[in-house]
């Protein structure tokens, strides 16, 4: 085999980037193409009412042809996880461009049955997760009331609480772990994501964590946070997440509320919605420091963001598989004050001790919050973290040993 051929199959892919698992398929895939000589193909989906259902349009960026699947609107139940249209549609393109391998990662609207598509045409299959949508319906391990639901294993008897249809839902269950049964390999982003997976019956011929990678700091990094710390002795906290319960917003306002009204600091806050509906209507002013709200940034401008703040705040009140905001910030030599957060807290910085409980109340970020501008001038220095290049080469291994 000269020049081997991969199809990678997403819900996004450029030119209609969105969401941190779109990012690592985008940013592997590049790297396989340019570091590794591999021919990279995409699919993806769109919504266009202009346009045919399950018609097909063509874009390239950077080099990587992506053929968007036009979804329609009013889909079933049933289609947003095995949808026979688009399986058909995808059969025929892998027929047509004859890749050697298909790589799966979010599957969400246009369904697993891709994974049958490939298979029997003699295709392997690498699946990676990112989240726990094959055996949650609501993707995320998230109640209706926005608490972390806590199952470990999932069992699907004790979602009725969330579900609208039990019934339908273990219909759904059952589906996709016999349909993920047939992956070559199935890879997971960290060890409890792994874990918990595996425990709940979700299991192929081979499995493996996969740990993702980031964008790693600029040579000059390290000169622009130097310059502006040396330029402003005020610590800058930085928060990524939403104004959300379950990404700990309430919790972060309550504990600044509770730090002298006097307090010197900074902090930024990402609005990350497209619209600016997260912290459009935010009012501060009853809180201690200076607060703004940036605007969301490309993963080629976060040096930008990460040379301008001191500490990271992580306050996610549900057990994620990852938290690549984490080893970005690491990365780049700034703390960070988190919770005990399933697959985020995998790092040589996470400190036991200072990990901070899902669903304790203000007063324990208080405590680390009073810890850190104590201690404002004590900066730590960078770590060594996974790149997306890392990431790549990993893949591109089991790869050669499934060809």
């Amino acid at each position: 085999m000269s020049v081997p051929h991969i199809l990678v199959i997403n819900i996004y892919f450029a030119p209609y980037t969105y969401g941190g698992a779109t990012v690592v398929a985008e940013q592997v895939a590049h790297h396989l193409k340019d570091d590794h000589g591999y021919r990279v193909t995409a699919i993806s989906a769109m919504s266009r009412s202009d346009m045919p259902p399950y018609a097909i349009l063509k874009s390239e960026v950077d080099g990587i042809v992506n053929y968007l699947i036009n979804l329609p609107f009013g889909r079933s139940y049933g289609q947003t996880y095995d949808n026979s249209e688009v399986t058909e549609v995808v059969a025929r393109l892998i027929r047509r461009l004859e890749p050697d391998l298909v790589h799966l990662h979010c599957l969400q609207d246009i369904g697993a049955g891709v994974i049958g598509a490939a298979k029997r045409q003699g295709v392997p299959v690498i699946l990676s997760t990112h989240d726990f949508w094959w055996l949650c319906e609501r993707q995320f391990m998230i109640r209706t009331e926005g608490r972390y639901c806590g199952q470990d294993p999932i069992q699907i008897e004790n979602c009725k609480g969330c579900v609208d249809d039990l019934s339908r839902a273990q219909q759904r269950m059952e589906r996709l772990k016999a349909l993920a049964a047939e992956a070559d390999l199935l890879t997971f982003p960290s060890q409890f994501a792994h874990d918990l997976c595996t425990r709940s019956g979700l299991v192929a011929q081979d499995s493996m964590v996969w740990a993702n990678g980031v964008h790693l700091p600029g040579q000059d990094f390290p000169v622009r946070q130097a310059a502006r710390r040396a330029a402003e002795s005020r610590l800058v906290f930085g928060f990524v997440g939403g104004p959300s319960l379950i990404k700990g917003w309430p919790i972060i306002r309550k504990a600044f509320s509770q730090l002298k009204a006097d307090q010197e600091f900074d902090a930024l806050l990402v609005e990350g919605s497209l619209d600016g509906s997260w912290w459009g209507r935010a009012d501060f002013s009853d809180l201690p420091g200076r607060w703004q709200v940036v605007p969301r940034f490309a993963q080629a401008e976060m040096d930008g963001f990460y040379a301008r703040i001191d500490v990271l705040l992580f306050m996610s009140q549900w057990k994620e598989t990852f938290g690549l905001t984490i080893r970005e910030a690491l990365a780049r030599g700034i703390r960070v004050i988190q919770t005990d957060s399933g697959g985020t807290v995998e790092h040589p910085a996470a400190d036991p001790e200072r990990l901070l409980p899902i669903g304790a109340g203000p007063e324990c970020l208080v405590v680390e919050l009073k810890r850190v501008l104590a201690e404002k001038d004590m900066h730590p220095d960078a770590l060594d973290v996974v790149s997306f290049a890392d990431q790549a080469l990993t893949l591109h291994r089991r790869v050669q040993a499934l060809l």
